[in-house]
């Protein structure tokens, strides 16, 4: 009784904010801001809106990611979370830089042949949808770390999501397709009736409501952690678990917890780049990649011409054919990075570049090493007191497992799939591993998401990350580089057409819009060449010399800048 008076009290307070500041039936998407005082870009407006009420409330950074990705669980149901997990990096104004890791795991009684057949085959479609696809949720055991560096109560932070998902909200396009593509998955997948199907097909403006979502978030906002990890939303999980057939117990759910991690930092260019470490496979690739094309004048070939498309796409490759092999939990398998990411082995590395030549993935497979003793969603947070916060969670695939926690109404991942369900065989995202990626209870399965802050002169200058499945380290890269080396605007680093290389398959992926002389260019030189739809959705902040604050919203999706 002692949490429900000062409950309902934050409840009251967010309450008249939200109707004098956010109004969830009546919203625009701006898609970029200019301040100096604070700014968050997220996958949906009014997650975006919600971050900025939480700073002009007095909240710092971490308090405004705490809120907005409270928010992204409920009005982006496609990747926003508490069923699923995810990173966080921040830089804080003490100059402290923090890295969160609250990835899902595996749980107690999965084993490293459970998606095998009696013929040994892998069996894709339990790894990818359904209860025994989901991995144990560390979303809310990682904000409740994030926490630690917050100003504000939970119960404020989490107030807006609570009044969201009570009262509803009116959906966009974007999200009644979505909806609306996965409804036989839905029906498919679950034991109970959910929010997410209704007799006719969404439409944009539609109301989306979610009850016991809400009242979930109202267990977490009295009880904190044990609100989601014990008590009645814990039994509501393992029942559906024993309904549908999955092996998440009440134990893997009391025994999970977020980790701080020490950050993988490295200079790239001058500046310090600030990313998160393994399990996320960017904390490997990334300073990979930027170290390989520091040992060209990049900026001199210039943007999206055919020598710069070509280096990148082979550095690429050159990265994630050691990915596959090579990485995975380093607190379930030495991962030689120091090697992986130190100069000389760059410089190895790179002399299997041929310029002007499409390399062959057959013929590029991992280095020598010796051993040492798609849905996502990415918020990127300033504020005015010199916090930065980026945050990617994720699902996996949209929605995850199509599958929803009967009378607690939230999402289950289904990210034992970023596991090596079989050595050689890829998952939904096409990506290859091998024994450091395979299944082990209590292990955190290998991700692509890739947070990343950049600094100059100790202080932030860019604040990064997207969604995208594999293609996410690629396209951090090549914003980065988009920004530090071409100088290009934000705008224009996070909106025009991007590529992607990830060894095997052995496919340039190019997007739509891609320029068609370039791409041609590139067929004549030998590469295999694929249209396809968007790569990521990319949030980014920067912050010029003078104070100002440039933020922008992704074109590709319902992302929004927002500040003051």
């Amino acid at each position: 009784m002692k949490y429900f008076l000062p409950v309902i009290y934050g409840l009251l307070v967010v309450n008249v904010v939200v109707a004098q500041e956010l109004d969830p039936y009546n919203y625009s998407i701006q898609k970029t801001f200019k301040g100096r005082n604070g700014a968050v870009v997220s996958a949906h407006p009014l997650a975006s809106k919600v971050g900025v009420m939480i700073l002009k409330k007095g909240g710092n950074a971490i308090d405004a990611a705490i809120a907005t990705k409270l928010a992204l669980a409920v009005v982006y149901p496609g990747a926003g979370n508490i069923g699923g997990g995810g990173f966080m990096v921040a830089h804080l104004n003490d100059g402290r830089n923090i890295t969160l890791d609250f990835r899902e795991k595996a749980p107690g009684k999965a084993h490293r042949d459970m998606y095998l057949d009696s013929a040994g085959n892998a069996d894709l479609d339990k790894s990818q949808y359904g209860h025994l696809a989901a991995g144990v949720p560390g979303s809310v055991a990682g904000l409740f770390t994030a926490h630690t560096y917050a100003r504000l109560p939970f119960r404020d932070l989490i107030a807006p999501a609570i009044e969201l998902a009570e009262n509803g909200f009116r959906i966009t396009e974007e999200e009644a397709d979505g909806l609306n593509s996965e409804r036989e998955n839905f029906l498919k997948y679950n034991t109970t009736s959910t929010v997410f199907t209704k007799k006719n097909p969404w439409k944009a403006g539609d109301t989306l409501v979610q009850k016991d979502l809400a009242n979930t978030l109202r267990r977490i906002s009295k009880r904190g952690m044990k609100g989601f990890y014990a008590g009645k939303t814990a039994k509501l999980l393992v029942a559906e678990m024993k309904r549908g057939g999955g092996i998440i117990s009440r134990k893997d759910l009391k025994d999970y917890k977020a980790v701080s991690r020490n950050p993988s930092a490295f200079k790239y260019k001058g500046y310090d780049v600030v990313t998160m470490p393994l399990p996320s496979s960017g904390g490997v690739l990334l300073p990979m990649m930027l170290k390989m094309t520091d040992q060209f004048p990049i900026a001199e070939y210039g943007f999206h011409s055919l020598k710069a498309v070509q280096l990148m796409t082979e550095i690429e490759r050159l990265a994630y054919a050691d990915r596959a092999f090579y990485l995975g939990d380093e607190d379930f398998y030495k991962v030689p990075v120091a090697k992986l990411t130190s100069d000389a082995y760059i410089k190895e590395r790179l002399r299997l570049y041929k310029p002007d030549t499409a390399g062959n993935s057959k013929a590029i497979r991992e280095g020598s090493v010796e051993k040492e003793s798609e849905e996502t969603t990415h918020l990127s947070i300033v504020d005015g007191s010199g916090n930065a916060v980026a945050i990617t969670t994720t699902l996996n695939g949209g929605y995850g497992a199509c599958t929803v926690v009967g009378g607690a109404g939230f999402l289950l991942n289904n990210e034992m799939d970023d596991f090596s369900v079989k050595p050689g065989v890829p998952n939904m995202f096409g990506a290859i591993g091998g024994e450091a990626n395979a299944i082990v209870a209590g292990k955190r399965m290998l991700s692509s998401m890739t947070p990343t802050i950049v600094l100059k002169n100790g202080k932030p200058y860019i604040v990064a990350g997207t969604p995208g499945g594999t293609t996410i380290t690629t396209s951090v890269y090549q914003t980065l580089v988009n920004m530090i080396d071409f100088n290009m605007s934000t705008f224009d680093a996070v909106n025009k057409p991007k590529f992607h290389m990830q060894w095997s398959p052995d496919i340039l992926f190019l997007e739509k819009d891609f320029p068609l002389e370039i791409s041609a260019a590139l067929e004549k030189m030998g590469y295999e060449i694929k249209r396809r739809g968007q790569i990521g959705r990319t949030e980014v902040i920067k912050i010029l010399d003078d104070g100002t604050i440039e933020a922008v919203g992704d074109k590709r999706g319902d992302d929004a800048a927002e500040g003051f």
